[in-house]
């Protein structure tokens, strides 16, 4: 384990300053956004909300998303990294705290919506940015760590959300009531403003405005059509569609899930959702270690992502919680362990004046899945349990699997000198 974290303290030593802000940035929002992660759902449920509303209501900032995703990425390659970053999560923020506030449920509607686009100018300015300030020797170690530090701050954020709802309880008197619940979120979200302190000393890479004049990649005229005139960039989206659809109809109900299921009480779902952060960010940091052995970035994911559809069905179906328990936190470490490899590897393909178009276009695709998906699986709950969601998502991730070996892997691995022809 020493030998572990220093060789991960020697990667992040590897780093420039914009990129360890950055990734300071990136902990504060895992460490203080986690209980609004933990307990949105149940403050939903527990305020009188149908479960087919919680399943609108998760879907809405995805909605948002689809729309209105390109152009923030767009607005992103217009206006830099930074100032988009800072511009998209100060308002998003705001969105938030107007859902947590507000009792109509029209205006808690609006209030995701907005949450959703504007929050998609902050997460597709991440992946350019860290193009931006990284290398050829350190991007791998970036983009891991990005993928990393947030689901470790989450093992503290989560470990103590879990005890904040009996807190605020006895607190404001209100036993078992939505209060604490709304409480947590109001906390969790304030204190993320925290967030904006790091971004704000963060200086975009000279480096980045030479690599980008100078790019071999670079189109004459770079627009939306022109990436999506390129099979490549359609191809790249396609696993994001199926993985969206999939992880949508189940992954925000995780807590709903084993709650019921299991009767796991705030302070056991706090303890467990740790865990599974934790190993979630240890996943992320081994990530790039095993790229070298399994055969590149692509075959480590498709290897990665045919494991975890094991331990997927192991939580659904074990008539054991311990196994259902161990499932989930595989499952997660897996899937989000190899996540920023192809992120990196879909950003490797294309110009530098594009990554932001490219990433919209990938990340429009995955949000085409969470606009629908979380109100199905409300539906679908409401009628017919869990079941069938954990079929559903296995089906859809092993056809994304199949799809990005047959793109992919099957035949060379593709470099950036061949991306234009797709």
């Amino acid at each position: 384990m020493k030998t572990f974290l220093r060789a991960t303290f020697e990667q992040f030593r590897t780093l420039n300053r914009p990129a360890r802000l950055f990734l300071l940035a990136l902990f504060l929002d895992g460490l203080l956004f986690s209980g609004w992660n933990l307990f949105f759902n149940l403050y939903i449920l527990k305020a009188g909300h149908s479960r087919d509303f919680l399943g609108l209501i998760n879907a809405a900032p995805s909605i948002s998303a689809l729309l209105l995703g390109v152009p923030m990425g767009l607005l992103s390659d217009r206006i830099g990294r930074k100032r988009a970053m800072i511009i998209g999560f100060t308002l998003s923020n705001f969105g938030v705290l107007g859902l947590s506030l507000a009792r109509s449920e029209t205006v808690m509607l609006v209030m995701a919506l907005f949450w959703g686009a504007t929050g998609q100018l902050f997460v597709l300015s991440q992946a350019p940015f860290m193009m931006q300030a990284s290398d050829d020797r350190t991007r791998d170690v970036l983009f891991s760590l990005s993928m990393g530090v947030v689901p470790l701050a989450s093992t503290f954020g989560n470990l103590l959300s879990g005890y904040l709802p009996g807190l605020f309880s006895r607190f404001l008197g209100a036993p078992d009531s939505p209060l604490a619940y709304q409480a947590v979120l109001l906390t969790s979200v304030t204190a993320s403003f925290a967030v904006l302190i790091p971004l704000a000393f963060v200086q975009e890479p000279k480096a980045a405005e030479r690599r980008a004049a100078s790019d071999p990649l670079r189109p004459k005229d770079p627009s939306l059509w022109t990436a999506l005139a390129r099979p490549l960039t359609l191809k790249l989206a396609l696993p994001n569609l199926l993985i969206g659809f999939g992880a949508a109809m189940l992954v925000p109900y995780f807590n709903i899930f084993f709650a019921e299921r299991y009767a796991m009480s705030d302070a056991s779902l706090g303890l467990l959702f740790s865990i599974g952060a934790l190993l979630i960010g240890v996943g992320s940091l081994v990530g790039p270690r095993l790229v070298g052995n399994l055969g590149g970035k692509v075959r480590t994911v498709i290897l990665a992502e045919a494991v975890s559809l094991i331990f997927l069905l192991a939580i659904g179906f074990s008539p054991w919680p311990w196994l259902a328990m161990a499932g989930y936190l595989v499952r997660g470490a897996l899937m989000n362990m190899i996540a920023p490899l192809f992120d990196a590897y879909a950003l490797e393909q294309s110009s530098v004046t594009e990554h932001g178009m490219v990433t919209s276009v990938r990340n429009v695709a995955m949000n085409v899945g969470w606009a629908v998906g979380p109100y199905v699986s409300g539906l679908v709950q409401q009628r017919w349990g869990f079941n069938p969601l954990f079929v559903n998502t296995a089906v859809l991730y092993g056809l994304a699997i199949g799809i990005t070996w047959l793109f992919f892997d099957r035949k060379a691995p593709l470099n950036r000198a061949a991306a234009p022809g797709g």
